[in-house]
């Protein structure tokens, strides 16, 4: 085979970023933080079951800025990783597939999971449910 002088394969600075691609990379690093979340949400279950020592350390993790921060962008992560996962269904039936249709898409489940979450933490902070 002849030595080439081009890579054997695309890679990201021959492709101009665009939203969809974006949104894909996203959809993925999102699968990681809901990954991660599960630990928690294990972590904090756990503690629960094995009493009020245990449940105060995780109260201690969670209730401060930081903790806040880091549910909140869980919440973002799960309503932003489910409307873009229908948002595949939606395309596996054939729907939606033009680059406009796409592209438009991609705006609804970014707002969609930016609204939603703003809308379920401020419930959660109104009627006392959030971190203290």
């Amino acid at each position: 085979m002849a030595d080439l002088e081009r890579p054997l394969s695309p890679h990201l600075q021959i492709y101009r970023w665009h939203l969809t691609m974006a949104l894909s990379i996203l959809h993925r690093a999102t699968g990681l933080v809901l990954a991660a979340g599960l630990l928690l949400l294990t972590w904090w279950l756990t503690a629960l079951a094995r009493g009020p020592e245990a449940f105060a350390i995780v109260r201690t993790a969670i209730d401060n800025p930081l903790g806040g921060l880091v549910l909140f962008a869980f919440t973002l992560a799960v309503f932003y990783h489910m409307a873009n996962g229908v948002r595949h269904l939606v395309w596996d039936l054939g729907i939606g597939l033009g680059k406009e249709e796409a592209y438009r898409s991609g705006l609804f489940v970014l707002s969609f999971a930016g609204v939603a979450t703003l809308l379920l933490w401020i419930a959660i902070l109104a009627f006392g449910g959030g971190p203290r």
